[in-house]
């Protein structure tokens, strides 16, 4: 049985890109987002794309995927609808004498023509997309037949998936609006791709979150990860310490360390679908 995942027909999902925006522009996650690197070499060599494929990288943040497909020698356009976070990644293009188009684009109303990609990516990214639906259709509509979607998502079951829950009690989310990690089931998956594309893989894997300390580590989001600077400023200080009580012992369930620093093996799902 798939997960089912209700859409009100009277969500504002135009305001609620207004205030995500707000969100992922504040802090800076691209200091976040250049730990994950790994995800984005990862994923580029499990896809196995050509040399020269036209590359689409969606919410690309400050493009881990980006990269990686690039230094693989294909042609990259990025997107994301914060410019700076693709200012940041065109910073590191350029270190690396990197060619990637960039350009300012709504996961959600992608402006290219349809099968204008041979192949489609994103890594925790096209996930937090308020109209998930919607964000789904558009991977598909601008991928080749024959070509591929290749996504990086964490899970409901994962240390991140249980933080976005945790947030949750305390800031709840928009009406309307689901959980991103939903978009690391498999049964989502293949209910939302499953009409126009085979699912070739969906391989659980994981990802090691480590800081120096627990303490370091919820100081770093709640600093440069926007979501979660908004969800502590959005709080009185009583709210504030119950929210930093309640991440603290996720984190200690998580916790995988033997000594003084923070290790956390978090759960994500690397997914291929082929577009038929």
């Amino acid at each position: 049985m798939g997960v089912q995942t209700a859409i009100n027909p009277t969500t504002d999902f135009t305001a609620i890109k207004a205030k995500q925006n707000a969100a992922w522009g504040s802090g800076d996650y691209s200091k976040v987002g250049v730990t994950l690197q790994i995800t984005g070499e990862e994923l580029a060599e499990a896809m196995d794309i050509m040399p020269s494929a036209k590359v689409l990288d969606v919410a690309a943040g400050n493009g881990n995927a980006t990269l990686a497909f690039a230094r693989r020698f294909c042609d990259v356009t990025s997107t994301d609808y914060v410019e700076a976070l693709l200012h940041a990644s065109s910073q590191r293009a350029k270190a690396e004498g990197l060619f990637v188009n960039y350009k300012v684009a709504d996961a959600e109303k992608l402006p290219f023509a349809e099968q204008s990609f041979d192949a489609v990516v994103s890594t925790f990214g096209v996930m937090f997309t308020p109209n998930q639906k919607q964000s789904a259709a558009e991977l598909q509509r601008v991928v080749k037949s024959g070509g591929k979607i290749g996504m990086a998502n964490w899970t409901p079951e994962s240390f991140i998936g249980q933080l976005f829950k945790t947030i949750g009690k305390h800031v709840p989310p928009p009406a309307g609006v689901n959980s991103p990690a939903v978009w690391g089931n498999r049964d989502w998956v293949q209910d939302t791709f499953g009409d126009n594309c085979d699912v070739v893989s969906f391989r659980h894997k994981n990802f090691m979150f480590r800081y120096r300390s627990a303490e370091h580590f919820l100081e770093y989001f709640r600093t440069f990860y926007g979501p979660m600077q908004k969800a502590f400023q959005a709080l009185d200080g009583a709210g504030q310490a119950a929210l930093r009580d309640d991440i603290m012992a996720l984190i200690a369930k998580f916790d995988i360390s033997t000594n003084a620093s923070l290790c956390i093996s978090s759960e994500y799902a690397e997914i291929i679908v082929e577009r038929l």
